[in-house]
């Protein structure tokens, strides 16, 4: 389980061991605990906490087309490198 693991790394530098993550940990279960969307976007499924639930489910892209408070979330954080 990683909690915020890149959150003092400048953007190349967390490509590149997110790069490595991904190779160590392929066909194993992880945990990575992100409010960063280039993070939480590379994972399989994104769970979505509420309230102590999981409040939605799925992949970056069908996070998106649900367009729940992930989709909401996202487009904020990315309106901010425009």
């Amino acid at each position: 389980m990683l909690d915020e693991p890149t959150a003092a790394l400048d953007a190349g530098r967390e490509y590149e061991i997110f790069q490595r993550f991904h190779e160590l940990t392929a066909g194993k279960t992880t945990i990575v605990i992100s409010h960063r969307f280039s993070t939480v976007r590379v994972a399989d499924r994104i769970a979505v906490l509420h309230n102590r639930t999981i409040h939605e489910l799925g992949t970056h892209a069908e996070l998106l087309v649900q367009d729940g408070v992930y989709a909401r979330l996202f487009r904020m954080q990315a309106e901010g490198y425009r």
